[in-house]
């Protein structure tokens, strides 16, 4: 079977940038924030249940802050956005119990959505404007 592939189009390039862009102004900020409150973070993941709660907070943080900022450069970008995809249904799973209320529903389905976006990113890379294709 042949596959093709097409190249894109520079509005295409420039709508994977603006989508790099706004998905990593969800994970840079909320990495630098588990960063500067460590120990509240800690404290989260430990109500949660999750076991090795100091691990998980320095994964959520390397996952959010570092594989953040290399999808907003656009670094590795397929398998950033894999590693971010997964990791974002892991913590829909373990943090957002979607029959519990509204709330939580809405929250849960945001991150399976935001998933999507990463799998996208997986699947069809960074776009031009990206350290991928210099």
């Amino acid at each position: 079977m042949a596959t093709t592939t097409a190249t894109p189009n520079p509005s295409q390039d420039l709508q994977a940038l603006i989508g790099r862009i706004l998905i990593a102004t969800l994970f840079i900020p909320a990495g630098f924030g588990k960063l500067m409150g460590f120990s509240g973070t800690v404290g989260y993941i430990t109500s949660a249940g999750l076991p090795l709660p100091e691990v998980a907070a320095v994964i959520a943080i390397v996952v959010e802050l570092g594989l953040g900022i290399a999808l907003l450069l656009g670094f590795k970008t397929r398998l950033v956005g894999l590693l971010m995809a997964i990791f974002t249904i892991a913590t829909a799973l373990f943090f957002h119990k979607f029959w519990a209320d509204a709330s939580q529903n809405i929250q849960f389905f945001k991150n399976m959505a935001i998933a999507g976006g990463l799998f996208s990113f997986a699947a069809f890379g960074p776009g031009r404007f990206s350290i991928d294709k210099r």
